[in-house]
């Protein structure tokens, strides 16, 4: 590349980034705005009348995070969540992988047709196929299951994966997988020993993706994991606030718990998350 095609980065003028950089702050504190509502809620007791826009520095009501475990039983819901997200999360990185590979590098008429139906099956909202679902899960004995419920946010969660992993194979260099080939290495062996090291950025995107999403999941949690025993965390939220509804301060709480575990695993991949998800259109 020569020193005449670099061209210096043109700034835009201030005006132009004082109006960015303010629309970016009102986006942050809207998007920050709740959150920080359900934490002043949740330190205060039901009989606290005072603005919740002041947080409690001194008296925090840690009641109410006793009243959402023990009445609300959010800490099995965790668990429950935390069960049918991990299931799923895996079987999706390893199965969008596994998927993607070929659609990757073999650009055929019926590969570019599968890849435009993985596409369209992201776009079929998760309530439409509610009744058929229901009744083939029914029949299965598959309601109130931990196999079940991961089989379906599998189901759901695949296509944004496959879509994923096939735009990121795409933008890596065919080259090292053609000097592994030459080097004697099989397909199997390329795909295990060469490619699989190189989706880390992408993997971290698909975990984050999937697991939030499982782990919110309310539409298709709340019709196949019915049982109070079974049910996941998002259910047994709604549950819980809708029966004290009265105690907002323990509603925050349950709240607050649901969110600490995805909040934790997005913080560990963070790093990797923007990278994975515009790897794909740096080819």
């Amino acid at each position: 590349m020569s020193a005449a095609s670099v061209r210096p980065a043109v700034r835009a003028p201030w005006p132009g980034r004082l109006a960015i950089g303010a629309g970016v702050l009102v986006a942050v504190l809207l998007q920050l705005l709740p959150f920080y509502i359900t934490v002043t809620s949740a330190m205060k007791a039901r009989s606290d009348l005072s603005s919740q826009w002041l947080p409690r520095l001194t008296g925090i009501h840690w009641q109410n995070f006793a009243t959402a475990i023990e009445q609300g039983g959010i800490l099995r819901a965790i668990g429950n969540s935390a069960i049918v997200t991990l299931g799923a999360t895996v079987l999706v990185c390893v199965l969008g992988a596994l998927a993607a590979y070929p659609l990757a590098r073999r650009s055929t008429l019926s590969n570019r047709l599968v890849l435009a139906g993985v596409v369209g099956l992201i776009m079929i909202p998760p309530l439409s196929i509610l009744v058929p679902l229901y009744s083939m899960m029914s029949q299965w004995h598959a309601i109130n299951t931990y196999w079940g419920m991961i089989l379906v946010m599998t189901a759901t969660q695949l296509p944004l994966a496959i879509f994923l992993y096939t735009a990121f194979m795409r933008a890596l260099p065919v080259s090292i997988e053609e000097a592994a080939s030459v080097d004697g290495a099989s397909a199997v062996q390329v795909l295990f020993r060469v490619v699989v090291p190189m989706l880390t950025p992408v993997t971290a995107t698909v975990v984050i993706l999937t697991s939030v999403n499982v782990w919110n999941d309310y539409a298709l949690s709340v019709y196949l994991m019915r049982s109070p025993e079974m049910r996941t965390i998002a259910p047994a939220t709604a549950t819980f606030f809708s029966t004290t509804s009265s105690d907002v301060g323990a509603a925050a709480a349950a709240s607050l718990l649901s969110v600490l575990p995805v909040l934790v695993v997005y913080l560990v991949l963070q790093r990797y998350f923007i990278k994975g998800m515009v790897a794909g259109s740096e080819k």
